[in-house]
């Protein structure tokens, strides 16, 4: 996003208050200016307002047409500057637009609490959802009624007097505290750096690690010819923490990740984790729960932290016990090594790549070069057109947010125009942590014929000038993972848009991007698209073969991170009191858990954006595991058919999953495609936690 200019433009002339008459509908980006935000969202917010407030005052009696289906084309204006917000505010972001994101939190938290709230409005809908039976509604319309009462539900539409009063102060502070610690994690990423500048420094970082490396140095003003930066970036600080052989350096680069947010000063997380924890207790015993966790799980497909804990305990207890045999085996290789420390949590990727080498030759480094971004970006679009007769050409000329993003129209094997699909793939210092898909504009009908544009962004290490990026195994299933999610929403087919694309229960909302996973790693893509960046060689099938034999290895140590961030954030959202320090409070969880020592959690409390930069998966981590039983099995659907790309099995997956977005219930919607419920047996084998 340009730096911000000295004055504001007038709401006449700014570029977000007129018509976005750019390709396809996309905004005016090379003329934003973080300073265009909030009177853009004054006058839209007004503009919802006034909407409103003629659709709970009219004459007419209450019908689907003039208030459901109205309401969910309501504020257009509104949404679209609350994605183009979002999407700026993660991935290009600046100290001007960080300060605009403070100041219009409790704004348009108040906002959405004056919609959820509107007495008037919900007592029409209200009216609506008890004759549902006798409205002759069809079921996307009865669908899309049922989800709209809910919400009004859980925003607290029901409450009076000072619950009601309490509930809308709650939710602005919420909206604050979330963004202040997003940003806090931001900080301290984006203000770490490690710079290694001599051979010493750069022992055992093969050539991928060390170009990386030097890139990152010069994006971050590091001028020095012989100077390399290690970020927090997870692309470069996993290979750093998996082949440095600088025990000290690998110590200090770990302890700088995993205590991000939890530094005394202004970037300080633990308090904010405090306050965020009794607003939610608060905000759930407002609606008569116990506990935060009984709220969040209530509108899932578990639907009660019991169901969770009884997913989570039958992998718990099999993938402790997986890595402590991982754990005999890298033992082994450290006393081979003549190495006497005791292995620490900034040893365990190191050892594990070297037994990885010794017990199945195979080698990261040497993997990596089959593994360029701009091929495995191919191998996915690939996938999508044999699995959906989806074709993506790239738009050069389209520029986006940022020179690193690539615009593609996404057709349809007629040539009809399907949606616009948007990726930005490298780590910087103005983007988030992580991986993630949002929309620029979700897909629907209802009187607006919208088009979806799909965003993807990932956070890999660029490589070098003239050098292409290189990505490891796992870099490659995020790229199909998130490419996943795109596909959900660029396939959707749906009428409303609250119910468009991604917009599902939260622990049905990873099976198609974990399902994805599966076809990055099978052998007829990998074949035909894993080529050596330098040589154009086919991946060799002896290296398949390596790849094949070490699928699950170190899976025990990977699960129980996962499972050990899941349970704490369980135990931490069924809290009903207080908890003094959120610190202790994690580690006596892992403790009563019998956690493995020197394996960790993948986040800890003060960087788990997942939990606290937002509140979509507080009580809800788990939702990759349970996704993970319906995506293993749902792939056994392809591997029974005799055809990763069986062109039936792939249209029962469209037409009952990716196309019906929340039109469906997710368990019926799933059933439809396999038959049956699913089956957790596959899960258990995918991650090599059955017993042999």
């Amino acid at each position: 996003m340009p730096a911000t200019r000295a004055t504001t433009a007038s709401p006449e002339t700014q570029p977000l208050l007129r018509t976005w008459d750019g390709p396809y509908g996309l905004p005016p980006f090379a003329d934003i200016r973080a300073e265009h935000f909030e009177p853009a969202f004054e006058q839209a917010l007004a503009e919802h307002r006034a909407e409103l407030a003629l659709m709970a005052s009219q004459n007419e009696a209450p019908s689907f047409e003039n208030t459901v289906a109205a309401f969910d084309r309501s504020g257009r204006r509104l949404v679209a500057l609350e994605h183009l917000f979002s999407t700026l505010s993660a991935s290009a972001t600046s100290p001007e637009l960080q300060a605009a994101q403070r100041r219009l939190a409790a704004p348009l938290a108040a906002h959405s609490n004056a919609v959820y709230m509107n007495a008037a409005l919900f007592a029409r809908i209200e009216v609506l959802h008890e004759q549902r039976d006798q409205l002759g509604l069809d079921p996307q319309q009865r669908r899309l009624l049922e989800r709209i009462h809910l919400d009004f539900v859980r925003a607290g539409a029901r409450m009076q007097g000072e619950a009601r009063r309490r509930y809308a102060a709650l939710m602005e502070r919420l909206a604050e505290l979330h963004t202040r610690f997003g940003q806090n994690v931001l900080a301290d990423e984006g203000g770490y750096q490690l710079v290694l500048r001599t051979e010493a420094e750069l022992a055992g970082l093969p050539d991928f690690v060390r170009a990386a490396a030097r890139q990152a140095a010069l994006d971050r003003g590091v001028t020095d010819e012989q100077a390399h930066v290690i970020t927090l970036s997870r692309s470069l600080i996993v290979p750093f923490l998996t082949f440095s052989e600088r025990r000290d350096l690998r110590e200090q680069a770990w302890r700088a990740w995993v205590s991000r947010g939890e530094h005394a000063g202004e970037s300080d997380n633990r308090e904010i984790i405090r306050e965020i924890l009794r607003l939610r207790h608060d905000q759930a015993r407002l609606h008569g729960y116990a506990h935060y966790a009984d709220y969040a799980l209530a509108d899932t497909m578990a639907g009660s932290p019991a169901a969770v804990q009884g997913l989570l305990d039958q992998v718990w207890e099999p993938a402790k016990a997986a890595v402590e045999r991982e754990r005999a085996l890298l033992d082994a290789e450290r006393l081979r090594l003549g190495h006497p420390d005791a292995i620490q949590d900034w040893d365990w990727r190191y050892y594990a790549e070297k037994v990885r080498q010794q017990r199945y030759q195979l080698d990261e480094a040497e993997v990596k070069p089959y593994f360029p971004l701009d091929a495995m970006v191919q191998a996915m679009f690939d996938c999508a057109t044999r699995l959906y007769g989806l074709h993506f050409v790239h738009q050069p000329q389209v520029a986006g947010y940022h020179p690193d993003v690539k615009v593609y129209e996404v057709r349809q094997a007629d040539g009809h125009l399907r949606g616009l699909f948007v990726q930005d793939n490298f780590a910087r210092p103005t983007k988030r942590s992580g991986a993630w898909m949002n929309a620029l504009r979700w897909q629907a009908r209802n009187g607006m014929e919208a088009l979806p544009i799909i965003l993807n962004n990932n956070n890999f290490a660029k490589g070098a000038p003239g050098e292409p990026t290189l990505l490891s195994f796992d870099d490659t299933r995020t790229l199909f993972h998130e490419f996943g999610h795109g596909l959900h929403g660029l396939l959707s087919q749906v009428e409303y848009e609250r119910l468009s694309g991604t917009q599902v229960l939260r622990d049905f909302v990873e099976l198609p991007s974990q399902l994805m996973e599966h076809w990055m790693a099978e052998p007829e893509v990998l074949k035909r698209h894993a080529r050596h960046y330098r040589t154009g060689e086919p991946i060799p099938d002896a290296l398949l073969e390596k790849i094949n034999a070490a699928a699950t290895f170190n899976q025990g140590y990977e699960t129980v991170r996962y499972c050990a961030s899941a349970l704490v954030d369980q135990a931490i959202h069924a809290q009903s009191g207080d908890v003094p320090d959120v610190v202790a409070f994690e580690r006596e969880t892992l403790q009563r858990l019998g956690a493995p020592a020197a394996v960790g959690m993948n986040h800890r409390l003060t960087h788990f954006q997942h939990l606290f930069s937002g509140s979509f998966y507080a009580a809800q981590y788990y939702v990759y595991l349970w996704a993970e039983v319906l995506d293993c099995d749902a792939y056994e659907a392809f591997v029974e058919a005799g055809d990763p790309f069986d062109a039936a099995t792939a249209r029962s997956l469209m037409d009952n999953i990716l196309a019906v977005g929340n039109s469906r219930e997710p368990g019926a919607a799933y059933r439809a495609f396999r038959g049956r419920d699913a089956q957790v047996a596959p899960m258990l084998k995918g991650r090599g936690l059955l017993p042999a």
